[in-house]
């Protein structure tokens, strides 16, 4: 892993305003990330972390500071969201096209793409149902191919797997680990669950609690591909607590 950052934040803050000098969101949050790097952000409910993302996504105009990418004043930019936000009336192999569809990609060549990420978030076969047939976990992997059939430089993802029951979010660990295998992608996700972040992540930074900062900058140095018993180890444990005890 090259150690030139793709991306460098300095000094972001975020402040909403209101009729009480303002709300502060985030405080001069600074890091960099490497290319191809998964990158957790953790931290309690209303520490900032969907107005970071909304901020590094350019959703959201920082009040202070600034997000920098290396090597592209434009970068190609995909996010998943909470919940799945599928086109209804679209099936799942027309959802995934549609970032295509709007770059104005000739259809064929849209089709082929979009059969590729079908097949790498393993929905062979489900082509053509629409999301009201599709299960939760089903829905959110539409999600994460139709973020990634533009090939972005950065993958932004929003809880993607909160909404899903614990067993279903599990197993989605593991197709997201193995998706970013693949890939290869630079990404950055933010969570609240201290498992989920260390499944996944190659560092966790905690955020602490409204007005969101910096906490800990923590390298997971957990082997790779992980499976679901590297839950179980006395060094996954370890991590946990550490990670537990940095948040407030």
């Amino acid at each position: 892993m090259t150690t030139k950052p793709i991306l460098s934040v300095h000094g972001l803050s975020v402040t909403f305003p209101d009729n009480n000098g303002g709300l502060k969101a985030l405080d001069k949050i600074s890091f960099t990330i490497r290319p191809r790097e998964f990158v957790c952000f953790l931290g309690p409910s209303g520490s900032g972390k969907t107005t970071f993302l909304r901020a590094l996504a350019g959703i959201l105009q920082p009040t202070f500071g600034s997000v920098n990418f290396m090597d592209r004043h434009q970068p190609r930019i995909g996010m998943v969201f909470q919940g799945s936000n599928l086109m209804p009336w679209r099936t799942a192999m027309q959802n995934i096209m549609l970032p295509l569809e709007l770059e104005g990609i000739e259809r064929i060549a849209a089709e082929n793409r979009a059969r590729e990420m079908i097949q790498l978030v393993g929905l062979k076969g489900f082509e053509d149902s629409l999301p009201c047939d599709l299960s939760g976990g089903m829905a959110q992997r539409v999600a994460i191919a139709r973020a990634l059939i533009h090939d972005p430089d950065l993958l932004l993802l929003d809880e993607p797997f909160a909404a899903l029951d614990a067993l279903t979010r599990e197993r989605m660990w593991t197709e997201l680990s193995n998706i970013w295998q693949a890939k290869q992608k630079t990404v950055v996700m933010v969570t609240h669950s201290i498992n989920e972040s260390l499944f996944l992540a190659d560092r966790v930074l905690v955020l602490t609690r409204r007005p969101g900062k910096i906490k800990m900058d923590m390298p997971v140095d957990l082997p790779r591909p992980r499976t679901e018993d590297i839950r179980y180890t006395s060094r996954f444990g370890k991590l946990a607590k550490k990670l537990r005890d940095a948040i407030e």
